[in-house]
């Protein structure tokens, strides 16, 4: 990963940090600062990835890759974890 000094926000991640952030958010007066939005989600992301690694002995592939298939984590049956992202 680059660190990167500042964050270009097209509108498309706008949209996704208010989402985010009414996610994250106590009610619906409370208005995160993004970096407790940012952490969230890469929390989130993370703590991801270990629920799916934790489920594979419980649960059939079928069902994990059902649930847990998103535009960020992509699952092939019966081997591994792949980011989508890049």
């Amino acid at each position: 990963m680059t660190k990167r000094t500042s964050l270009k926000l097209t509108d498309e991640r706008q949209r996704k940090l208010d989402r985010a952030s009414a996610i994250v958010a106590e009610d619906e007066y409370d208005d995160p600062p993004m970096s407790v939005v940012i952490d969230a989600a890469l929390t989130h992301l993370v703590e991801s990835e270990q629920n799916i690694d934790d489920a594979r002995g419980e649960f059939d592939p079928e069902t994990i890759q059902a649930i847990a298939n998103t535009s960020v984590i992509g699952l092939r049956y019966r081997t591994s974890i792949e980011s989508k992202w890049r």
